[in-house]
Protein backbone atom coordinates (compact mmCIF):
# COMPACT_ATOMS: atom_id res chain seq x y z
CA UNK A 1 0.00 0.00 0.00
CA UNK A 2 1.54 3.32 -1.12
CA UNK A 3 1.94 6.20 1.60
CA UNK A 4 1.07 9.62 0.29
CA UNK A 5 4.76 11.48 -0.36
CA UNK A 6 4.57 14.89 0.67
CA UNK A 7 7.18 17.67 0.05
CA UNK A 8 8.42 19.59 3.21
CA UNK A 9 6.12 22.93 4.22
CA UNK A 10 9.05 24.83 4.22
CA UNK A 11 9.90 23.60 0.18
CA UNK A 12 6.97 25.81 -1.65
CA UNK A 13 7.41 24.76 -5.08
CA UNK A 14 7.64 27.92 -7.71
CA UNK A 15 5.35 27.76 -10.64
CA UNK A 16 6.80 25.15 -13.27
CA UNK A 17 4.17 24.07 -15.09
CA UNK A 18 0.46 25.37 -16.30
CA UNK A 19 -0.77 22.09 -16.26
CA UNK A 20 -0.25 18.70 -14.19
CA UNK A 21 -1.95 15.36 -16.29
CA UNK A 22 -3.48 13.05 -13.50
CA UNK A 23 -4.61 9.69 -15.56
CA UNK A 24 -4.04 5.78 -15.65
CA UNK A 25 -2.43 4.98 -18.73
CA UNK A 26 -3.74 1.62 -18.35
CA UNK A 27 -6.82 3.27 -20.39
CA UNK A 28 -5.71 6.27 -22.12
CA UNK A 29 -1.90 6.72 -22.22
CA UNK A 30 -1.79 5.34 -26.06
CA UNK A 31 -4.77 7.46 -27.33
CA UNK A 32 -6.39 9.89 -25.49
CA UNK A 33 -4.20 10.90 -22.88
CA UNK A 34 -1.27 11.59 -25.84
CA UNK A 35 -3.45 13.84 -28.30
CA UNK A 36 -4.73 15.89 -25.36
CA UNK A 37 -0.79 16.39 -24.36
CA UNK A 38 0.26 16.89 -27.75
CA UNK A 39 -2.99 19.43 -27.96
CA UNK A 40 -2.08 21.14 -25.08
CA UNK A 41 1.96 21.74 -26.47
CA UNK A 42 0.42 22.83 -29.27
CA UNK A 43 -1.27 25.66 -27.54
CA UNK A 44 1.93 26.53 -25.76
CA UNK A 45 0.99 25.53 -23.01
CA UNK A 46 3.43 23.98 -20.57
CA UNK A 47 2.34 20.72 -19.61
CA UNK A 48 3.40 17.57 -17.35
CA UNK A 49 2.89 13.96 -18.30
CA UNK A 50 4.62 11.66 -16.62
CA UNK A 51 5.60 8.71 -18.75
CA UNK A 52 6.31 5.88 -16.43
CA UNK A 53 3.57 3.36 -15.73
CA UNK A 54 3.14 1.77 -12.19
CA UNK A 55 1.92 -1.13 -10.33
CA UNK A 56 -0.71 -0.65 -7.25
CA UNK A 57 0.89 -0.56 -4.21
CA UNK A 58 4.27 1.80 -5.31
CA UNK A 59 4.81 4.98 -3.49
CA UNK A 60 4.24 8.12 -5.17
CA UNK A 61 7.45 9.48 -6.24
CA UNK A 62 8.47 12.48 -4.90
CA UNK A 63 9.02 14.45 -8.22
CA UNK A 64 5.55 14.07 -9.13
CA UNK A 65 4.08 15.66 -5.86
CA UNK A 66 6.49 18.44 -6.85
CA UNK A 67 5.19 18.22 -10.31
CA UNK A 68 1.61 18.84 -8.84
CA UNK A 69 2.48 21.72 -6.23
CA UNK A 70 4.29 23.50 -9.18
CA UNK A 71 1.83 23.33 -11.40
CA UNK A 72 -1.45 25.92 -11.85
CA UNK A 73 -4.35 23.42 -12.61
CA UNK A 74 -4.46 19.95 -12.90
CA UNK A 75 -6.41 18.11 -15.37
CA UNK A 76 -7.91 14.76 -13.97
CA UNK A 77 -8.71 12.12 -16.30
CA UNK A 78 -10.99 9.68 -14.76
CA UNK A 79 -11.17 6.49 -16.60
CA UNK A 80 -12.49 3.03 -15.68
CA UNK A 81 -9.68 1.62 -13.80
CA UNK A 82 -8.12 5.39 -12.68
CA UNK A 83 -9.20 3.92 -8.72
CA UNK A 84 -7.34 1.06 -8.88
CA UNK A 85 -4.45 2.66 -9.01
CA UNK A 86 -3.10 3.63 -5.51
CA UNK A 87 -0.87 6.07 -7.38
CA UNK A 88 -3.51 8.02 -9.12
CA UNK A 89 -5.73 8.18 -6.25
CA UNK A 90 -2.46 9.75 -4.23
CA UNK A 91 -2.33 12.25 -6.91
CA UNK A 92 -6.40 12.82 -6.75
CA UNK A 93 -5.66 13.92 -2.95
CA UNK A 94 -2.80 15.85 -3.25
CA UNK A 95 -4.44 18.14 -6.13
CA UNK A 96 -7.92 18.30 -4.58
CA UNK A 97 -5.48 19.84 -1.36
CA UNK A 98 -3.72 22.13 -3.49
CA UNK A 99 -7.04 23.69 -4.79
CA UNK A 100 -8.29 24.07 -1.16
CA UNK A 101 -4.60 25.95 -0.12
CA UNK A 102 -4.16 27.91 -3.41
CA UNK A 103 -6.16 28.85 -6.69
CA UNK A 104 -5.08 25.41 -8.15
CA UNK A 105 -7.34 24.90 -10.92
CA UNK A 106 -9.05 21.25 -11.43
CA UNK A 107 -10.65 20.21 -14.37
CA UNK A 108 -12.14 17.02 -14.24
CA UNK A 109 -12.82 14.75 -17.24
CA UNK A 110 -14.84 11.81 -17.45
CA UNK A 111 -13.67 9.32 -19.94
CA UNK A 112 -16.07 6.64 -20.14
CA UNK A 113 -17.09 6.32 -16.92
CA UNK A 114 -21.05 7.90 -15.52
CA UNK A 115 -19.76 10.92 -12.79
CA UNK A 116 -22.53 9.30 -10.43
CA UNK A 117 -20.62 5.68 -10.35
CA UNK A 118 -17.28 7.93 -8.59
CA UNK A 119 -19.30 9.59 -6.53
CA UNK A 120 -21.60 6.67 -5.01
CA UNK A 121 -18.20 4.49 -5.80
CA UNK A 122 -20.00 2.20 -7.60
CA UNK A 123 -19.56 0.38 -10.59
CA UNK A 124 -15.38 -0.46 -10.99
CA UNK A 125 -15.08 2.68 -8.42
CA UNK A 126 -16.35 0.70 -5.92
CA UNK A 127 -14.71 -2.79 -6.86
CA UNK A 128 -11.36 -0.90 -6.72
CA UNK A 129 -12.10 0.66 -3.22
CA UNK A 130 -13.09 -2.69 -2.02
CA UNK A 131 -10.01 -4.27 -3.12
CA UNK A 132 -7.90 -1.55 -1.37
CA UNK A 133 -10.24 -2.40 1.51
CA UNK A 134 -9.32 -6.21 1.86
CA UNK A 135 -5.43 -5.60 1.50
CA UNK A 136 -5.78 -3.03 4.02
CA UNK A 137 -7.04 -5.78 6.38
CA UNK A 138 -4.46 -8.31 5.98
CA UNK A 139 -2.02 -5.77 6.61
CA UNK A 140 -0.09 -6.99 9.81
CA UNK A 141 1.52 -3.96 10.81
CA UNK A 142 -0.88 -1.85 13.00
CA UNK A 143 0.72 1.54 11.98
CA UNK A 144 0.51 0.88 8.92
CA UNK A 145 -2.79 -0.35 8.76
CA UNK A 146 -3.79 2.55 10.68
CA UNK A 147 -2.06 4.97 7.76
CA UNK A 148 -3.50 3.01 4.67
CA UNK A 149 -7.07 3.16 6.36
CA UNK A 150 -6.67 6.69 6.96
CA UNK A 151 -5.90 7.06 3.23
CA UNK A 152 -8.97 5.00 2.03
CA UNK A 153 -11.12 7.41 3.74
CA UNK A 154 -9.43 10.01 1.74
CA UNK A 155 -9.66 8.43 -1.71
CA UNK A 156 -12.86 7.94 -0.87
CA UNK A 157 -13.95 11.51 -0.42
CA UNK A 158 -11.81 12.65 -2.76
CA UNK A 159 -13.71 10.68 -5.43
CA UNK A 160 -16.98 11.89 -4.10
CA UNK A 161 -15.19 15.82 -4.23
CA UNK A 162 -13.82 15.72 -7.59
CA UNK A 163 -17.46 14.88 -9.12
CA UNK A 164 -19.11 18.05 -7.61
CA UNK A 165 -16.77 19.92 -9.93
CA UNK A 166 -17.02 21.04 -13.13
CA UNK A 167 -15.97 19.12 -15.68
CA UNK A 168 -15.79 17.90 -19.00
CA UNK A 169 -17.60 14.31 -20.13
CA UNK A 170 -16.24 12.43 -22.95
CA UNK A 171 -18.34 9.72 -22.90
CA UNK A 172 -19.93 8.83 -26.46
CA UNK A 173 -18.05 11.44 -27.67
CA UNK A 174 -15.75 12.41 -30.56
CA UNK A 175 -12.02 12.31 -28.84
CA UNK A 176 -11.01 15.32 -31.37
CA UNK A 177 -14.04 17.55 -30.19
CA UNK A 178 -13.79 16.97 -26.51
CA UNK A 179 -9.82 17.64 -26.38
CA UNK A 180 -10.66 20.91 -28.04
CA UNK A 181 -13.05 21.60 -25.27
CA UNK A 182 -10.92 20.64 -22.31
CA UNK A 183 -7.86 22.74 -24.04
CA UNK A 184 -10.07 25.58 -24.76
CA UNK A 185 -11.44 25.59 -21.39
CA UNK A 186 -8.15 25.23 -19.60
CA UNK A 187 -6.86 27.86 -21.36
CA UNK A 188 -9.26 30.64 -20.60
CA UNK A 189 -9.69 29.20 -16.97
CA UNK A 190 -5.85 30.13 -16.61
CA UNK A 191 -6.01 33.37 -18.80
CA UNK A 192 -3.20 32.24 -20.84
CA UNK A 193 -3.80 35.15 -22.94
CA UNK A 194 -2.92 37.63 -20.61
CA UNK A 195 0.08 35.62 -19.94
CA UNK A 196 1.56 36.66 -22.75
CA UNK A 197 3.55 39.91 -23.32
CA UNK A 198 1.59 42.83 -23.86
CA UNK A 199 3.71 45.91 -25.28
CA UNK A 200 3.87 49.25 -23.16
CA UNK A 201 2.37 51.80 -25.27
CA UNK A 202 1.79 55.28 -24.88
CA UNK A 203 -0.38 57.91 -26.60
CA UNK A 204 -2.06 55.63 -28.73
CA UNK A 205 -5.70 55.32 -26.30
CA UNK A 206 -7.52 56.75 -29.89
CA UNK A 207 -5.79 53.74 -32.35
CA UNK A 208 -6.97 51.37 -29.36
CA UNK A 209 -10.09 52.56 -28.75
CA UNK A 210 -11.10 52.72 -33.08
CA UNK A 211 -9.37 48.97 -33.03
CA UNK A 212 -11.60 47.58 -30.00
CA UNK A 213 -14.36 48.81 -31.58
CA UNK A 214 -13.89 47.61 -35.08
CA UNK A 215 -13.03 43.98 -33.82
CA UNK A 216 -16.31 43.96 -31.45
CA UNK A 217 -18.99 45.01 -34.29
CA UNK A 218 -20.34 42.46 -36.49
CA UNK A 219 -18.77 39.42 -34.89
CA UNK A 220 -21.36 36.92 -36.74
CA UNK A 221 -21.38 38.84 -39.95
CA UNK A 222 -19.03 39.31 -42.78
CA UNK A 223 -15.44 39.06 -42.15
CA UNK A 224 -13.61 42.54 -42.29
CA UNK A 225 -10.21 43.68 -42.97
CA UNK A 226 -8.53 46.48 -41.51
CA UNK A 227 -5.13 48.02 -42.52
CA UNK A 228 -2.73 50.33 -39.95
CA UNK A 229 -0.55 52.03 -42.48
CA UNK A 230 2.52 54.67 -42.16
CA UNK A 231 6.38 55.19 -41.69
CA UNK A 232 8.81 52.81 -40.43
CA UNK A 233 9.23 52.96 -36.63
CA UNK A 234 5.67 55.14 -36.13
CA UNK A 235 4.47 51.99 -33.81
CA UNK A 236 1.80 49.93 -36.54
CA UNK A 237 3.65 46.37 -35.65
CA UNK A 238 3.40 47.39 -32.10
CA UNK A 239 -0.06 48.56 -32.14
CA UNK A 240 -1.04 45.40 -34.11
CA UNK A 241 0.64 43.37 -31.63
CA UNK A 242 -0.94 44.72 -28.72
CA UNK A 243 -4.33 44.50 -29.98
CA UNK A 244 -3.69 40.74 -31.01
CA UNK A 245 -2.71 39.98 -27.87
CA UNK A 246 -5.85 41.21 -25.83
CA UNK A 247 -8.29 39.72 -28.58
CA UNK A 248 -6.79 36.84 -30.07
CA UNK A 249 -8.94 34.47 -27.28
CA UNK A 250 -12.00 35.43 -28.72
CA UNK A 251 -11.90 34.06 -31.55
CA UNK A 252 -11.37 30.14 -32.54
CA UNK A 253 -8.18 30.59 -33.89
CA UNK A 254 -5.32 33.74 -34.55
CA UNK A 255 -2.67 33.80 -36.58
CA UNK A 256 0.56 36.47 -36.12
CA UNK A 257 2.68 36.46 -39.13
CA UNK A 258 5.33 39.06 -38.72
CA UNK A 259 7.81 40.99 -41.06
CA UNK A 260 6.54 39.36 -44.21
CA UNK A 261 7.63 41.91 -46.43
CA UNK A 262 11.59 41.59 -45.05
CA UNK A 263 11.19 37.67 -44.85
CA UNK A 264 10.27 37.49 -48.73
CA UNK A 265 13.10 39.44 -48.94
CA UNK A 266 15.93 37.73 -47.62
CA UNK A 267 15.43 34.31 -47.58
CA UNK A 268 14.91 31.92 -50.55
CA UNK A 269 11.95 29.60 -49.51
CA UNK A 270 10.36 32.26 -46.62
CA UNK A 271 7.51 32.50 -48.76
CA UNK A 272 6.29 28.94 -47.85
CA UNK A 273 8.05 29.31 -44.54
CA UNK A 274 4.98 31.86 -44.03
CA UNK A 275 2.47 30.01 -45.24
CA UNK A 276 3.25 27.30 -43.24
CA UNK A 277 3.18 29.29 -39.76
CA UNK A 278 -0.25 30.67 -40.75
CA UNK A 279 -1.66 27.26 -41.67
CA UNK A 280 -0.37 25.59 -38.71
CA UNK A 281 -1.41 28.53 -36.41
CA UNK A 282 -5.23 28.73 -37.99
CA UNK A 283 -5.07 24.47 -37.35
CA UNK A 284 -3.64 24.42 -34.39
CA UNK A 285 -0.78 21.89 -35.50
CA UNK A 286 3.04 22.26 -34.90
CA UNK A 287 4.22 20.59 -37.42
CA UNK A 288 3.08 21.83 -41.32
CA UNK A 289 4.07 18.82 -44.27
CA UNK A 290 3.94 21.00 -47.43
CA UNK A 291 6.15 22.04 -49.59
CA UNK A 292 3.73 23.11 -52.77
CA UNK A 293 2.83 27.18 -52.19
CA UNK A 294 -0.21 26.28 -54.53
CA UNK A 295 -1.24 23.95 -52.24
CA UNK A 296 -0.63 25.31 -49.54
CA UNK A 297 -2.48 28.58 -49.83
CA UNK A 298 -5.42 26.18 -50.75
CA UNK A 299 -4.97 25.00 -47.28
CA UNK A 300 -5.27 28.20 -45.92
CA UNK A 301 -8.38 29.13 -47.92
CA UNK A 302 -10.25 25.60 -46.99
CA UNK A 303 -9.09 26.60 -43.12
CA UNK A 304 -9.90 30.38 -43.24
CA UNK A 305 -13.45 29.46 -44.50
CA UNK A 306 -14.23 27.03 -41.46
CA UNK A 307 -12.93 28.82 -38.26
CA UNK A 308 -13.60 32.60 -37.14
CA UNK A 309 -10.11 33.78 -36.83
CA UNK A 310 -8.46 36.68 -35.42
CA UNK A 311 -4.99 37.75 -38.18
CA UNK A 312 -2.26 39.81 -38.17
CA UNK A 313 -0.62 40.42 -41.58
CA UNK A 314 2.51 42.59 -40.60
CA UNK A 315 4.38 44.84 -42.62
CA UNK A 316 3.51 43.62 -46.04
CA UNK A 317 5.20 45.09 -48.77
CA UNK A 318 3.63 43.83 -52.18
CA UNK A 319 0.02 42.39 -52.37
CA UNK A 320 0.80 39.80 -53.86
CA UNK A 321 2.41 38.57 -50.47
CA UNK A 322 -1.57 38.33 -49.43
CA UNK A 323 -2.59 37.09 -52.16
CA UNK A 324 -0.36 34.16 -51.84
CA UNK A 325 -1.39 34.29 -47.67
CA UNK A 326 -4.87 34.32 -47.69
CA UNK A 327 -6.12 33.63 -51.55
CA UNK A 328 -9.17 34.81 -53.04
CA UNK A 329 -11.55 32.35 -51.30
CA UNK A 330 -13.25 35.24 -48.53
CA UNK A 331 -13.05 33.99 -44.95
CA UNK A 332 -15.28 32.50 -42.51
CA UNK A 333 -18.43 35.21 -40.75
CA UNK A 334 -17.09 37.20 -38.16
CA UNK A 335 -12.96 36.68 -38.97
CA UNK A 336 -11.00 39.81 -38.42
CA UNK A 337 -7.36 40.45 -40.75
CA UNK A 338 -5.02 43.01 -39.69
CA UNK A 339 -2.52 44.23 -42.27
CA UNK A 340 0.16 46.38 -41.26
CA UNK A 341 2.06 48.20 -44.24
CA UNK A 342 4.14 51.34 -45.49
CA UNK A 343 1.59 51.67 -48.49
CA UNK A 344 -2.13 52.58 -47.77
CA UNK A 345 -3.01 51.69 -50.59
CA UNK A 346 -1.39 48.18 -50.73
CA UNK A 347 -4.42 46.32 -49.45
CA UNK A 348 -7.39 46.99 -51.97
CA UNK A 349 -5.22 45.68 -55.32
CA UNK A 350 -5.18 42.24 -53.62
CA UNK A 351 -7.04 39.64 -55.51
CA UNK A 352 -9.38 38.94 -52.87
CA UNK A 353 -11.05 42.91 -53.01
CA UNK A 354 -11.25 41.99 -56.71
CA UNK A 355 -14.20 39.58 -56.31
CA UNK A 356 -17.82 40.04 -56.85
CA UNK A 357 -18.50 40.72 -52.88
CA UNK A 358 -15.23 41.51 -51.71
CA UNK A 359 -14.50 42.24 -47.56
CA UNK A 360 -15.33 45.41 -46.05
CA UNK A 361 -12.13 47.31 -45.99
CA UNK A 362 -11.24 50.21 -43.09
CA UNK A 363 -7.99 51.89 -42.94
CA UNK A 364 -5.80 53.52 -40.32
CA UNK A 365 -3.12 55.95 -40.70
CA UNK A 366 -0.55 56.29 -38.00
CA UNK A 367 1.22 60.04 -37.33
CA UNK A 368 3.68 60.71 -34.79
CA UNK A 369 3.30 61.40 -31.20
CA UNK A 370 1.62 64.37 -29.72
CA UNK A 371 4.40 66.73 -27.53
CA UNK A 372 2.58 65.39 -24.51
CA UNK A 373 2.82 61.41 -25.44
CA UNK A 374 6.34 61.73 -26.71
CA UNK A 375 7.51 63.27 -23.34
CA UNK A 376 5.81 60.34 -21.47
CA UNK A 377 7.31 57.61 -23.85
CA UNK A 378 10.70 59.58 -23.37
CA UNK A 379 10.21 59.14 -19.95
CA UNK A 380 9.18 55.69 -19.86
CA UNK A 381 12.78 54.60 -20.99
CA UNK A 382 14.70 57.26 -19.83
CA UNK A 383 14.02 57.51 -16.50
CA UNK A 384 10.98 54.68 -15.61
CA UNK A 385 8.21 57.16 -15.19
CA UNK A 386 6.03 59.24 -16.78
CA UNK A 387 8.08 62.92 -16.36
CA UNK A 388 11.58 63.94 -16.43
CA UNK A 389 13.97 63.83 -13.80
CA UNK A 390 14.23 66.94 -12.11
CA UNK A 391 17.22 68.96 -13.65
CA UNK A 392 16.30 67.40 -16.96
CA UNK A 393 13.46 69.55 -17.45
CA UNK A 394 14.78 71.36 -20.59
CA UNK A 395 17.08 68.49 -22.18
CA UNK A 396 13.70 66.16 -22.55
CA UNK A 397 12.07 68.96 -24.18
CA UNK A 398 14.59 68.98 -26.76
CA UNK A 399 15.27 65.15 -27.61
CA UNK A 400 10.92 64.78 -27.82
CA UNK A 401 11.13 67.79 -30.68
CA UNK A 402 14.25 66.56 -32.55
CA UNK A 403 12.62 63.14 -32.68
CA UNK A 404 9.03 64.75 -34.46
CA UNK A 405 6.77 62.24 -32.07
CA UNK A 406 8.79 58.97 -33.72
CA UNK A 407 8.00 56.83 -31.52
CA UNK A 408 11.03 54.29 -32.55
CA UNK A 409 13.76 57.15 -32.20
CA UNK A 410 11.96 58.05 -28.77
CA UNK A 411 12.11 54.56 -27.68
CA UNK A 412 15.87 53.89 -29.11
CA UNK A 413 17.41 57.73 -28.16
CA UNK A 414 16.01 57.23 -24.40
CA UNK A 415 17.25 54.03 -23.92
CA UNK A 416 20.63 54.80 -24.39
CA UNK A 417 20.69 57.99 -22.23
CA UNK A 418 19.43 55.96 -19.12
CA UNK A 419 21.70 56.95 -16.05
CA UNK A 420 23.37 59.65 -18.14
CA UNK A 421 23.90 63.03 -16.75
CA UNK A 422 22.20 66.52 -18.10
CA UNK A 423 25.75 67.39 -19.25
CA UNK A 424 26.23 64.38 -21.24
CA UNK A 425 22.60 64.70 -23.01
CA UNK A 426 23.08 68.41 -23.98
CA UNK A 427 26.69 66.90 -25.87
CA UNK A 428 24.40 64.10 -27.32
CA UNK A 429 21.36 66.60 -28.72
CA UNK A 430 24.48 69.29 -29.94
CA UNK A 431 25.79 66.14 -32.10
CA UNK A 432 22.16 65.26 -33.38
CA UNK A 433 21.32 69.42 -34.18
CA UNK A 434 24.82 69.84 -35.35
CA UNK A 435 23.43 69.70 -39.32
CA UNK A 436 20.61 71.85 -38.76
CA UNK A 437 17.44 72.22 -36.14
CA UNK A 438 13.85 70.15 -36.48
CA UNK A 439 14.82 69.45 -39.96
CA UNK A 440 12.90 66.18 -42.04
CA UNK A 441 11.63 63.27 -39.57
CA UNK A 442 13.24 60.54 -41.03
CA UNK A 443 16.87 62.42 -41.49
CA UNK A 444 16.02 62.80 -37.27
CA UNK A 445 15.10 59.47 -36.72
CA UNK A 446 18.26 57.99 -38.37
CA UNK A 447 20.53 60.45 -36.56
CA UNK A 448 18.72 59.44 -33.39
CA UNK A 449 19.26 55.61 -34.27
CA UNK A 450 23.23 56.43 -35.16
CA UNK A 451 23.98 58.23 -32.04
CA UNK A 452 22.24 54.70 -29.94
CA UNK A 453 24.82 52.73 -31.91
CA UNK A 454 27.69 55.03 -31.24
CA UNK A 455 27.11 54.73 -27.38
CA UNK A 456 28.25 51.23 -27.48
CA UNK A 457 31.03 49.69 -26.77
CA UNK A 458 33.38 48.04 -30.06
CA UNK A 459 32.28 44.20 -29.47
CA UNK A 460 28.26 45.20 -28.86
CA UNK A 461 28.93 47.29 -32.43
CA UNK A 462 29.71 44.29 -34.15
CA UNK A 463 27.53 42.01 -32.68
CA UNK A 464 25.15 44.10 -33.61
CA UNK A 465 26.43 44.60 -37.44
CA UNK A 466 26.35 40.48 -37.34
CA UNK A 467 22.89 40.21 -35.98
CA UNK A 468 21.75 42.79 -38.66
CA UNK A 469 23.43 40.87 -41.12
CA UNK A 470 22.44 37.43 -40.87
CA UNK A 471 20.63 36.19 -37.86
CA UNK A 472 17.58 38.60 -37.62
CA UNK A 473 15.01 36.18 -37.28
CA UNK A 474 17.18 33.24 -36.06
CA UNK A 475 16.65 31.03 -32.75
CA UNK A 476 18.46 32.76 -30.25
CA UNK A 477 20.66 30.16 -28.88
CA UNK A 478 21.89 28.85 -31.87
CA UNK A 479 22.94 32.50 -33.13
CA UNK A 480 24.80 33.00 -29.46
CA UNK A 481 26.80 29.19 -30.30
CA UNK A 482 27.49 30.83 -33.85
CA UNK A 483 28.76 33.77 -32.80
CA UNK A 484 30.61 32.79 -29.49
CA UNK A 485 33.14 30.44 -31.88
CA UNK A 486 33.48 33.24 -33.77
CA UNK A 487 35.30 35.29 -30.18
CA UNK A 488 32.02 37.09 -29.18
CA UNK A 489 30.57 37.09 -25.45
CA UNK A 490 26.82 36.77 -27.21
CA UNK A 491 25.14 36.58 -24.01
CA UNK A 492 26.31 39.64 -22.51
CA UNK A 493 26.15 41.29 -25.84
CA UNK A 494 22.53 40.45 -26.90
CA UNK A 495 21.61 41.42 -23.34
CA UNK A 496 23.00 44.69 -23.87
CA UNK A 497 21.59 45.65 -27.45
CA UNK A 498 18.20 44.45 -25.67
CA UNK A 499 18.77 47.09 -23.28
CA UNK A 500 19.58 49.63 -25.30
CA UNK A 501 16.56 48.68 -27.33
CA UNK A 502 18.09 47.79 -30.54
CA UNK A 503 17.08 43.94 -30.31
CA UNK A 504 14.13 41.99 -29.38
CA UNK A 505 13.33 38.87 -28.69
CA UNK A 506 10.09 37.09 -30.55
CA UNK A 507 8.04 34.69 -28.76
CA UNK A 508 9.61 31.66 -30.37
CA UNK A 509 13.03 33.07 -29.29
CA UNK A 510 14.39 34.09 -32.04
CA UNK A 511 15.96 37.29 -32.41
CA UNK A 512 14.21 40.58 -33.56
CA UNK A 513 15.59 43.76 -34.86
CA UNK A 514 13.38 46.81 -36.25
CA UNK A 515 13.49 47.07 -40.11
CA UNK A 516 15.05 50.89 -39.88
CA UNK A 517 17.55 49.48 -37.35
CA UNK A 518 18.77 46.29 -39.40
CA UNK A 519 19.02 48.60 -42.44
CA UNK A 520 21.87 50.98 -40.39
CA UNK A 521 23.32 47.98 -39.19
CA UNK A 522 23.88 47.06 -42.92
CA UNK A 523 24.65 50.11 -43.83
CA UNK A 524 27.04 50.92 -41.46
CA UNK A 525 29.09 47.66 -42.94
CA UNK A 526 28.41 49.06 -46.51
CA UNK A 527 29.88 52.14 -45.54
CA UNK A 528 33.17 50.39 -44.10
CA UNK A 529 34.67 49.66 -48.09
CA UNK A 530 32.16 50.93 -50.67
CA UNK A 531 34.06 49.72 -53.49
CA UNK A 532 35.24 46.38 -51.82
CA UNK A 533 33.29 44.23 -50.40
CA UNK A 534 35.61 41.89 -49.70
CA UNK A 535 37.28 43.82 -46.94
CA UNK A 536 34.14 44.70 -45.06
CA UNK A 537 33.85 43.38 -41.61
Amino acid sequence: MAILTELPEEQEAAITYDVFLSFRGKDTRLGFMDHLYQALVNENISTFLDEEEVETGEELKPELAKAIKSSRASIVVLSKNYASSTWCLDELVMILEQRRVSDHIVLPVFYNVEPTHIRKQESTFGEALFEHKQRIESEKDVEKKTQCARKLEMWTKGLTEITDLKGKDATGRRETVVIEEVVKEISTRLELHLQRRIPHLIGMDDSIFTISSWLKRGSSEAAEILTIWGMPGIGKTTLAEYMFTSHCHKFESSSFVEAIGRRCAQQPYSQIDLQKQLLGDVLKKRKIEENNADLCTSKVEKALSRKKALLVLDDVDNFEQLDVLIGTKGFHPGSKIIVTTKDGSLTENCSLFRMKFPPKHTKLALHGLSDTASMRLLCWHAFGNNDPKKGYEKEAERVTKFCGGHPLAIKVLGCSLINKDAAIWSDVLEMLEAKGYLTDVQENVQKALQISFDSLSGDCKELFKHIACFFVGKEREVTQIILKECGFQTSYGINKLIDKCLLTIGGRNELRMHQLLQEMGRDLVRKESPEKPWKRS
